[in-house]
């Protein structure tokens, strides 16, 4: 039985989303498993923010690294909330771009 691929979860500003759709490509393509951030076309609310990033800690729960989408080496207030659950968790976090 072949080994279980790797899990990357996607991270990233939403102003960074063909970056992260690119990114997903090129690990799908490299025969990784990718978990990324929800998409929406609409205005999202307080509400619906709340539960997307909570939905977004169970997936960095569920991946083998945490790859933050950064181009200009930009990290804001969600993704940084997000890194710093990954490293509480011993998620290992790589980057696109230095930080």
């Amino acid at each position: 039985m072949p080994e279980r691929p790797e899990i990357v979860c996607i991270c990233g500003s939403t102003r960074f989303t063909d970056e992260m759709r690119a990114a997903n490509r090129d690990l799908t393509f490299a025969g990784v498993i990718v978990v990324a951030p929800g998409e929406a076309d609409e205005v999202v609310t307080p509400e619906q923010k709340a539960v997307l990033d909570d939905l977004h800690l169970r997936k960095i729960d569920l991946a083998d690294r945490v790859l933050v989408v950064n181009p200009g080496g930009y990290v804001g207030e969600s993704t940084s909330r997000e890194i710093a659950y990954a490293r509480t968790t011993g998620t290992p976090v790589t980057y696109t771009d230095p930080v």
